[in-house]
């Protein structure tokens, strides 16, 4: 040391060279990853010093005195309820296409871990895409009032100012932002889907399938981080007591924590009683307008949001189908009088005139058609040749799987693989008539497969060919 107490330059024993051990440390939060987090802070800072811009990054903006945690919390906690449901009853739908089988039936590429497949899709009861498929259609439509009230309710959250307060709040911020734009994702296209109309780029099946999981994955960080306050939410206010408060005694809840009550509230133009009352009647209403073209009977004529003609003409062919037989390049040339049907399997080849189907022992089936867009037909009387006689025929009578080939142009879902318990359910029919009558050419004519629970674009139309793999 020198005489003031300060370190000498020189290291031990007066050698002249800086002592390495005892020379300049590194401070605990320098680097790379103290620099990042400094700039980050003064970007916050300055965010902070900055007004808010005019319009609804204003506090005093939003000033409907309705809004409050109670109100999104029992908004929240139907949609809690009813997107898991969504959610599983999609998933199932995935499952029934058996996607394990191949890219003939599964076409999202790279799905990787998100296309894990648990079981077979079975049999029984032969209504069950039906069922599933109907309430995920249904379910979907009538939340979006739900969904819609939902996002009024909170949307002072997604201007507020400055944008991000600290890290941690910038990644609230981006699940935040993950979720509404997840959601509104899902639902645009899966309505988009229903009406057939594909505005969208590249396939619905793929651009669906990958936006459910990145919203779900939001969806259940957010009900993680936000479970706690709703359950405090929906305790704060008795639902009954709410439905009998009257305009003049509607008063704002109390100051919250996440600013969904506005601090300078407008007078209330209608009660919390009412928003409820519109939203569940746009529900019910949506219900009705939508549930018939799955459910049928009397409710199939108030389904006015079915995209498929609700009344299509008489006779035996008189029910809906997906495509007709135009819209994918069928023509009669190909189904005329040169169709033949190739049965390939363990042996040689077998081919055979539709006369010669038609002369076989012939087997009935009364099922549906249920369709991804939701719809479905009540049960038709189907008749042909059992798809297990045929592969019995192709000298695989315990087939595990049945490669079905359209005489349609290539295109998706020209050729499908169904699995071996389809093949051996006595229901499962390679049809030649229905109702009594030849297929249409729009039904499929000269012959389609039919299968119980099958999503009805696998029951293949106009099919020529079918493959039988042990």
């Amino acid at each position: 040391m020198d005489g003031d107490g300060s370190p000498s330059p020189a290291g031990p024993a007066g050698s002249g060279r800086p002592d390495r051990k005892s020379g300049p440390r590194r401070r605990p939060g320098s680097g790379l990853g103290a620099a990042v987090s400094s700039r980050i802070r003064d970007l916050v800072r300055r965010a902070g010093s900055t007004p808010p811009p005019p319009g609804p990054f204003r506090p005093g903006f939003w000033r409907s005195p309705l809004r409050g945690p109670w109100l999104t919390s029992v908004f929240g906690l139907v949609l809690l309820i009813g997107i898991p449901l969504i959610f599983v009853t999609g998933m199932l739908s995935y499952a029934s296409y058996n996607p394990d089988l191949g890219r003939l039936n599964d076409q999202t590429p790279d799905k990787g871990l998100l296309g894990f497949y648990l079981f077979a899709w079975p049999t029984h009861p032969y209504w069950l895409y039906r069922l599933t498929q109907g309430v995920h259609v249904t379910l979907g439509v009538v939340l979006v009032p739900v969904l819609l009230a939902k996002l009024w309710s909170v949307i002072p959250k997604l201007f507020t100012w400055p944008p991000a307060r600290s890290l941690a709040h910038a990644l609230e911020r981006l699940s935040l932002l993950l979720l509404v734009g997840g959601v509104i994702f899902e639902f645009a296209t899966g309505i988009l889907n229903i009406q057939l109309f594909y505005v969208f780029p590249g396939s619905f099946y793929t651009l669906h399938f990958y936006g459910a999981w990145v919203f779900i994955a939001a969806f259940v960080v957010h009900v993680i981080l936000k479970s706690g306050r709703l359950v405090t939410a929906l305790r704060s206010r008795s639902l009954a007591a709410e439905l009998r408060t009257s305009l003049a005694h509607t008063r704002p809840e109390p100051p919250d924590p996440d600013g969904l009550v506005p601090a300078d509230p407008a007078p209330p133009t209608m009660t919390r009683r009412g928003v409820l009352a519109m939203v569940g009647g746009g529900s019910l209403l949506l219900l009705l307008v939508t549930a018939g073209q799955s459910i049928g009977g009397l409710l199939r004529n108030t389904a006015l949001l079915a995209p498929h003609d609700r009344e299509p003409g008489s006779g035996p062919s008189a029910f809906q189908i997906n495509k007709t037989a135009a819209s994918v390049g069928v023509t009669p040339a190909h189904v005329g009088p040169d169709w033949r049907l190739e049965i390939h399997g363990a042996g040689p080849a077998h081919v055979f005139t539709r006369a010669q189907l038609l002369a076989m022992p012939q087997h009935t089936a009364s099922l549906p058609i249920a369709c991804v867009e939701g719809w479905s037909t009540p049960d038709q009387l189907w008749s042909g040749l059992r798809l297990a006689d045929l592969a019995a025929l192709a000298g695989l009578p315990d087939a595990g799987r049945v490669l079905v080939e359209s005489v349609q142009p290539p295109g998706p879902y020209a050729s499908v693989l169904l699995r071996g318990n389809q093949i051996r359910d006595p229901r499962s029919l390679l049809a030649l008539r229905v109702n009594g009558a030849d297929l249409s050419l729009d039904h499929g004519y000269p012959a389609r497969v039919i299968v119980p629970a099958n999503p009805g674009v696998n029951n293949t139309k106009w099919v020529h060919r079918l493959t039988f793999r042990s």
